[in-house]
């Protein structure tokens, strides 16, 4: 493949992301991917390969790169992608192409105390990020793109919008933190009405919003709850505006958090979303309220936090304890 027909596949594959509203995250791994496939082949076309060569490179990362099997899948769903949407090419080949099994692990809990040890290294804005992963049940990305409008003081809840599998949900607002955020949002819109002065304060918005509704990247209701401190190029359309909170941050004031508190197990943000459901669940809420609250699809995956709470799944216990009372037997 010329190297100076490179660059037209993949601005096509950009294209094709971009009307498909996939994320700019996502774009970019699926540009990397591909990238990667057709340097493995030695710059050939993609339109000459088939399964041969899609099988020869999911291999290769499996067997002599040794990645994940999310990551060997999410290498596909790219090389899916590019032959489906932008190469029209669907091929019978496509349909066999197996997906690699996920291992099924236990996820890593804390304590209710290890928890509370975590969250009081945590300060500022970043103290208000731990709290809400950890008394919402947030993924850390749900929790950075929460506009103004999405928190509901009133009734007490969050909604998430376009979380995991494009799919919005509501779940809970903590009461201690009404105080705290509306003091944050005090600050924030503050810095909003500056910005607008100053002609960055806009913010990204769904695409068929900004298109429908031309002044709504500058409303307050739009605006990020968790607002970087500094404004910042969009490198798809060249604004300048204000982001989000970037994760990186947020990832590395857990990790002091963690190592303050002398937590030596494997934990991170996502850790905190495990700890809200296994601790609901061991207050006894029904699995089918924490399987909405976290927006899961399939109850099998909040069944997992029963292996890890601290009475076990059924509370069984083990013959070489003395028996337990029959008021601590779970029925």
């Amino acid at each position: 493949m010329p190297l100076d027909s490179k660059p037209r596949l993949l601005d096509q594959v950009r294209d094709r992301l971009r009307l498909r509203h996939y994320s700019y995250r996502t774009e970019q791994q699926y540009v990397a991917w591909i990238r990667r496939f057709i340097l493995f082949h030695g710059k050939q076309h993609p339109r000459s390969m088939g399964a041969a060569q899609v099988e020869a490179f999911l291999n290769d990362l499996a067997v002599r790169q040794k990645v994940s099997a999310s990551t060997q899948n999410q290498a596909l769903a790219a090389l899916l992608f590019l032959y489906k949407e932008v190469l029209k090419q669907d091929l019978p080949w496509l349909r066999h192409l197996v997906h690699a099994k996920k291992p099924r692990r236990l996820p890593a809990v804390l304590t209710v105390e290890e928890t509370r040890a975590v969250l009081a290294q945590l300060e500022g804005v970043y103290w208000l990020i731990g709290h809400l992963l950890y008394g919402s049940g947030l993924r850390l990305m749900e929790c950075l793109r929460l506009r103004v409008q999405d928190l509901d003081f009133d009734y007490g809840q969050i909604l998430v919008r376009d979380g995991k599998g494009g799919e919005d949900r509501v779940t809970m607002l903590p009461r201690m933190l009404v105080g705290p955020l509306q003091a944050h949002l005090s600050a924030v819109r503050e810095r909003h009405r500056v910005a607008l002065l100053q002609n960055y304060g806009g913010v990204e918005l769904p695409d068929a919003i900004a298109r429908k509704y031309s002044g709504a990247a500058q409303e307050w209701r739009w605006q990020y709850v968790f607002p970087a401190a500094q404004p910042t190029v969009d490198p798809r359309s060249g604004v300048r505006r204000r982001h989000h909170i970037y994760e990186d941050s947020v990832q590395r004031h857990m990790k002091t958090a963690l190592r303050r508190a002398g937590i030596e197990r494997p934990a991170s943000c996502h850790t905190l979303r495990h700890c809200f459901a296994t601790h609901l669940l061991e207050r006894g809420y029904d699995i089918r309220t924490v399987q909405e609250l976290l927006g899961h699809k399939d109850v099998s995956t909040t069944q997992l936090y029963t292996h890890v709470m601290r009475k076990g799944a059924s509370g069984v216990v083990s013959p070489a304890d003395p028996p337990a009372s029959a008021s601590n037997l779970r029925g």
